[in-house]
């Protein structure tokens, strides 16, 4: 990972702000939906920049001036998104296609042929960039229409190239570190929006317990993701026979959901601390809960996809999360962050024991087949969660 790539990221964390802004500001279903079809491309332009930095050393001045120069056009475009519904759609959209020609641009020295632009991962802005111009030029529910056709045509893009062209393998570790970078972004820019509310509200005995709720929350999802997730990511990725297909799967589309989860689970836990003995009205308690449930159902299938395996307790919390939907709007708000705390803290403990005692039994598997070799120490690697 280069220091370019990261002074990009600190700029496309002030996007991440805005689309939790924006569902603070309608988080009924129409605005869950409008804030997806904006995160979409946003996020494929994130994308883009990851894919490209990966199959590059990033010595060239140019490609370094480049990703610089897309992080300015990343800070540039989040201003836009708050509005984007009404009277800087043209804008948000002028923005992000100069983003995306000029990613394309550096992308094209290098691409053997015409071909890879029309198909691959690059040129997919020549359909949607259309798509969002013409919703651009109108308003209401024909805006949101044509920018959700676009969001799904970027949806659809890797399915659609796999078809077309030979998807090439890109370095695991760079790769799974900038999407590993990306949830740690996600989850310090919801810890930002707790602190930025609480700055604004008297620092009650409820409120600081709610801060350290909020924090403890967001921590042990980040412990579940990184001590039983990226790693697996990462030698999966590395021993894939078909790399590209799982990337897709797992990185590309998994991380889409993983972050979405995160920032819904943001907005609520900003709801929550102002009020944390009152009750959280249905909606929150939907993007509270509904936001966990959907990290860890996103984990699960993580897991499934790369070592075709059910993982029950993974399955198990997300669903505990979804029926803590309900009680939460019975109970008070506090209680129904420690409650979620408490189902994805019992998770979390049974997968470090079982990964425990799976590493012993490979330890001992391994003693029993060389016992007379002083110089075996079990493992290299951690066993799979």
């Amino acid at each position: 990972m280069t220091w370019e790539e990261l002074f990009f990221d600190l700029a496309f964390v002030f996007a991440l702000t805005q689309f939790s802004e924006q569902l603070h500001e309608d988080h009924s279903w129409f605005g869950i939906g409008r804030a997806l079809i904006l995160f979409v491309p946003v996020y494929w332009a994130w994308g883009g920049v990851v894919l490209y930095t990966n199959q590059r050393d990033m010595r060239s001045l140019l490609d370094r001036v480049g990703i610089i120069t897309l992080g300015l056009v990343s800070l540039l475009m989040a201003l836009t998104i708050p509005r984007a519904y009404d009277d800087y759609g043209l804008l948000f959209v002028a923005i992000y296609v100069a983003g995306r020609v000029l990613l394309t641009g550096l992308a094209l020295r290098h691409l053997p042929s015409w071909r890879r632009l029309l198909v691959g991962p690059y040129g997919v802005f020549l359909l949607t960039g259309p798509l969002l111009l013409a919703g651009a030029l109108v308003q209401g529910a024909a805006r949101v229409i044509l920018w959700a056709v676009a969001a799904t045509v970027d949806l659809l893009s890797p399915w659609v190239a796999r078809h077309l062209v030979a998807q090439s393998r890109v370095q695991a570790a760079h790769f799974t570190h900038r999407y590993g970078l990306l949830i740690i972004l996600v989850f310090g820019e919801s810890l930002i929006q707790v602190g930025a509310v609480a700055a604004h509200e008297r620092l009650t005995f409820a409120r600081f317990i709610a801060i350290a709720a909020a924090y403890a929350l967001v921590s042990i999802l980040w412990y579940a993701y990184f001590g039983y997730g990226l790693s697996d990511f990462r030698r999966a990725l590395e021993q894939a026979p078909d790399q590209p297909d799982l990337r897709r799967t797992v990185l590309v589309y998994g991380h889409l959901l993983f972050s979405f989860g995160i920032i819904t689970i943001a907005v609520s836990l900003v709801e929550m601390v102002p009020a944390p003995l009152d009750v959280l009205p249905s909606r929150e308690a939907m993007l509270l809960a509904g936001g966990c449930a959907l990290f860890l159902l996103t984990f699960a299938y993580a897991y499934w996809r790369i070592h075709h395996t059910v993982a029950w307790r993974r399955v198990g919390a997300g669903a505990a999360c979804l029926l803590l939907v309900p009680l939460a709007t019975l109970i008070p708000a506090l209680v129904a962050v420690a409650s979620l705390i408490l189902v994805i803290a019992v998770m979390v403990v049974v997968e470090e024991m079982v990964m425990r005692r799976q590493g012993g039994d490979m330890a001992r598997a391994m003693a029993e087949v060389r016992p007379d070799d002083p110089t075996d120490q079990g493992p290299a690697t951690e066993p799979d969660a």
